[in-house]
């Protein structure tokens, strides 16, 4: 029997209308969530943590507005510490670009946006809020127009209700496509 190398990596794997999600864990905390193409087979839980983690992914992904509450493992530098607590700022339907978040932290939007790429808690740290000043801008320290990562920032933005109302004009065209 052939094991799946995800199986190993991870210590549960949620299905997710993009793909799936898998779930590290160490220590009683959640280490990393990593954005999984749809190849990827769902795994149970290993863990109370994973459980727990896989139960609030699952309750994201059916309703926006769900809270994440997760022992999250220490992760980053003290500037993306810094960048993820702003991002955890912005409303849901709603998004920032880079260069707002880079002003306010008075820093150049290139730091902000690598802060965003090196994020090891998406969903819980919203970075897919986080777009270009003129389109939809990288994800996850991708930026192939038409890839993976991509197409997962669209559907959580178009999940959390970030339609036309949200953003300036100009973003739209390039956004959605």
């Amino acid at each position: 029997m052939k094991t799946d190398p995800a199986s190993q990596i991870f210590n549960a794997i949620v299905p997710a209308p993009f793909g799936a999600l898998g779930i590290r864990t160490v220590d009683d905390r959640v280490r990393e969530l990593v954005y999984l193409p749809p190849a990827f087979e769902e795994k149970a839980p290993d863990s109370a943590v994973a459980e727990l983690a896989a139960r609030q992914v699952a309750h994201y992904l059916g309703d926006p507005d769900f809270a994440f509450d997760l022992p999250l493992h220490e992760a980053g530098t003290e500037f993306q510490r810094k960048v993820w607590a702003r991002v955890k700022t912005i409303p849901r339907g709603s998004v920032r670009t880079y260069g707002q978040l880079a002003k306010l932290l008075e820093s150049a939007p290139r730091a902000v946006g690598q802060a965003c790429g090196a994020n090891w808690f998406p969903l819980i740290i919203p970075c897919h809020r986080v777009t270009a000043a003129g389109g939809l801008g990288g994800f996850s320290n991708h930026d192939d127009e038409n890839g993976f990562h991509l197409s997962v920032k669209r559907w959580l933005l178009r999940h959390e209700g970030a339609t036309a109302h949200a953003m300036i004009p100009w973003q739209q065209q390039a956004i959605w496509p």
